[in-house]
């Protein structure tokens, strides 16, 4: 599991952003990373079109988003990680200040 934490410059609803840019990237037929589950308050569930494996983020306080991306596979995992942080990059980079990638003790 990695968490990822995202802090945006000034923009006060950046969770709500990734959701749009999202939805119209799905409509467009573009793009690897999609909406998966039910769609809850202040949470969502991406999963990607080739790595196994899920991005579990939610809307935190002061606008930040905190993101767990899981997976089975080790390389699964970094593959989302990476496509997910390719996204932030591409899509958001003017709109946050710093991403920060948090890496738990593994419970045996």
């Amino acid at each position: 599991m990695i968490i990822v934490t995202v802090t945006p410059r000034d923009e006060p609803n950046l969770f709500g952003s990734l959701r749009t840019k999202e939805t119209a990237l799905r409509r467009e037929e573009k793009g690897t990373l999609h909406r998966a589950g039910k769609r809850k308050s202040g949470e969502e569930k991406w999963t990607h079109a080739r790595y196994k494996g899920s991005i579990r983020f939610q809307k935190c306080l002061g606008g930040v988003v905190a993101a767990m991306i899981e997976s089975n596979s080790e390389t699964d995992e970094w593959q989302l990680l990476q496509s997910f942080v390719g996204f932030l990059y591409r899509h958001f980079r003017a709109e946050i200040s710093s991403v920060s990638l948090s890496f738990p003790a593994d419970e045996e």
